[in-house]
């Protein structure tokens, strides 16, 4: 599938919506994922892994908000999101439908714990998603400050089909490449997809591959297991994968930690429930 149509951001009209920003790009990937870009508020500073609530109106006039992760890096002029379809859904049932030109709602003050701030110093920093997952971790991988503080980055992500790693596939590899933070990049980068339905190269879930000690050896890490000394992780998923993550995280000794009280590991949690 893959269809993409954009626009420049010069072609943004007069705001209708309160709060309103403009998609300036839209691509599907699959049937039920696609990726959109909006402008940016001027007044808008947000830190790498955060979120924000977007949405559209109702049928009865009313906005329909949702918290969506920013999957573009903190100094990038555009916002970059990623989203599934939910057919049925209140808000990606018309979200699906935009196209460049159109205008989003998007309220303009960021939260979450999937920054680095959350967390304590390490050596290695492993990124664990599912599907969307990925999004927080777009923008944590286009940012500078990531390979400053890290000697390692490692992104475990897992989803049913091929087709749906594609959107993590194309940032990882251009990265290297990238003209702003390629040089930052270089080969810190570590990238670990793989599927649980279809035949690829890397299968199994990010829990099972972390458990069994797959993944390290994959990588030839030279252990079985995190190191509560050097390794850091974030995790983004559903609710059972975040558990089952924390899971073996703890019984590795490493700690969640938040902004308040940072740790070894933070969970995102907001898109749960």
């Amino acid at each position: 599938m893959n269809q993409q149509t954009s626009v420049t951001d010069a072609t943004a009209a007069k705001k209708t919506l309160p709060d309103a920003q403009t998609v300036t790009e839209v691509r599907h990937y699959t049937d039920d994922l696609f990726y959109f870009r909006t402008t940016r508020p001027q007044s808008l500073r947000f830190r790498s892994g955060e979120f924000v609530m977007i949405g559209l109106p109702g049928d009865d006039g009313k906005p329909i908000m949702r918290a969506y992760s920013i999957a573009s890096p903190s100094w990038d002029e555009g916002l970059d999101f990623y989203s599934i379809k939910v057919q049925d859904g209140p808000l990606t049932s018309r979200l699906q439908h935009i196209q460049p030109g159109d205008e989003i709602i998007l309220r303009p003050k960021p939260v979450g714990t999937l920054v680095l701030d959350a967390l304590l110093p390490g050596k290695r920093l492993w990124f664990l998603a599912t599907g969307t997952g990925i999004a927080p971790f777009a923008s944590l991988m286009r940012d500078p400050d990531t390979y400053e503080r890290y000697d390692e980055v490692i992104m475990m992500h897992t989803c049913r089909e091929v087709a749906e790693l594609e959107f993590g596939r194309q940032l990882v590899e251009s990265l290297p490449e990238d003209p702003l933070i390629g040089e930052f990049v270089g080969d810190k980068l570590k990238y670990y997809p793989t599927t649980t339905r279809e035949d690829f190269h890397t299968m199994g879930r990010v829990t099972d591959n972390l458990a069994s000690g797959k993944v390290f050896a994959d990588l030839g890490l030279g252990t079985d297991r995190m190191d509560p000394a050097i390794d850091r992780a974030m995790v983004c998923g559903s609710l059972d994968f975040n558990k089952d993550i924390m899971a073996i995280l703890d019984g590795w000794n490493l700690r969640e930690g938040a902004n308040s009280e940072p740790a070894e590991y933070v969970v995102e949690k907001a898109f749960v429930g």
